[in-house]
């Protein structure tokens, strides 16, 4: 575990050039090999021998950042601008994933864009898709308080709908043709049957959420709709842009932080977690109150 983080370099390697112990830094928990096919076009999130730091799975496992070190090559290394705390650089990680799922939708520029589901994700995508130029955005969830979180981060419209009401106003706020662009950040087979409902004929619905392994589709709809089914996976070099949008405060991760809390307190945590504990964001766990900065 421990994809999402940020410390201070301890040490060095003899190849390294542009750290030094002291450095503040973060890191992409991407790690590729840099010479496949996938790596040559710059897709190094389908690199054929991708590693995952802090990700348990078979196939891409690499250690992470709840060691008490960690080693990373210095490539995916990234400093940290004074204006970023910690907790707030180990946002990072979830920032790209809502930019690459919004750079893969290949938007032009004052899309209406529907988001299904305001979890961290969601919420993230939705100011994602705002700063890549879409006029509205609108968030579709059940939660009253992540809905209004979500109009506090820019939302233009709060949809408290599911199934067929949501889709009756998604088609109400855009005047009876439906969303430019739906982000599904759920996985399941409800909320991507309403994504595709939701959208206007001709437009494209990027599938982040992957709750379930497998969905039914409608693909009479898809097909007689000439719908576009994008799927994304992780990022793919967009921890630059993310620290830029971050430290501009064009993309907000502080409202997500629902706890900065001492690694002891770790398993309390997890505990609440997993209990689905209500309102519940991200939880950064610190080894000691100093390392918050």
């Amino acid at each position: 575990m421990g994809h999402e983080a940020a410390g201070t370099v301890v040490s060095a390697g003899p190849g390294v050039h542009r750290f030094q112990p002291g450095d503040r830094v973060t890191f992409d928990s991407t790690v590729c090999c840099g010479a496949c096919d996938f790596c040559a076009r710059g897709e190094i999130n389908l690199c054929d021998r991708r590693e995952v730091v802090g990700v348990s799975c078979g196939d891409y496992r690499r250690d992470g950042a709840f060691a008490e070190y960690i080693a990373v090559p210095e490539r995916i290394v990234y400093p940290i601008p004074a204006n970023l705390t910690f907790a707030e650089a180990a946002m990072l990680e979830p920032v790209s994933v809502a930019l690459h799922a919004v750079a893969v939708s290949e938007l032009s520029g004052g899309e209406t864009a529907l988001v299904v589901g305001s979890g961290m994700i969601g919420l993230l995508t939705m100011q994602a898709a705002r700063a890549a130029g879409c006029s509205r955005v609108f968030v579709a969830d059940i939660d009253a308080t992540r809905l209004e979180l979500a109009r506090s981060m820019g939302a233009t419209e709060v949809i408290p709908f599911s199934g067929a009401e949501l889709v009756r106003e998604c088609q109400r706020l855009t005047n009876g043709i439906g969303a430019d662009i739906v982000f599904e950040a759920v996985g399941r087979d409800e909320t991507v049957n309403v994504a595709i409902d939701a959208t206007r004929k001709g437009g494209t619905i990027t599938l982040i959420g992957n709750v379930t392994p497998e969905v039914k589709l409608p693909l009479q709809k898809v097909v007689s709709r000439e719908l576009r089914l994008q799927g994304t996976a992780a990022s793919a070099g967009e921890y630059p842009q993310a620290i830029e949008l971050i430290s501009s405060g064009r993309i907000q991760v502080k409202p997500l932080i629902t706890e900065v809390a001492q690694l002891a307190d770790g398993p309390r945590w997890f505990d609440r977690l997993h209990a689905r504990e209500p309102n519940l964001m991200k939880i950064v766990l610190v080894p000691s109150a100093e390392a918050a900065g």
